[in-house]
């Protein structure tokens, strides 16, 4: 699972940048993850995000809320699941 969003890059543009989550960390109520930020799913990690949010014991898997969170954001606005 990750997501697919145009993204520049220290002056390049990316295309359909693939985004991964990674290193979940949580508790009850809120969580911490990264986002790995690659030029095509099996290319190396060109930079890594650091986003927090809101976690709910009920609700989907953590990873699935992370992303969830990540499609609120105005800089993932109109990205798509890959």
């Amino acid at each position: 699972m990750a997501i697919a969003k145009d993204r520049n890059f220290k002056g390049i543009s990316i295309q359909n940048a693939y985004h991964r989550v990674s290193d979940v960390s949580l508790n009850k109520t809120e969580m911490l993850f990264s986002v790995g930020v690659h030029a095509i799913k099996d290319s190396e990690c060109l930079e890594v995000l650091s986003f927090t949010c809101a976690y709910s014991l009920v609700g989907e898997n953590p990873i699935k809320q992370a992303y969830e969170h990540l499609k609120t954001l105005p800089e993932f606005d109109g990205s798509e699941d890959v």
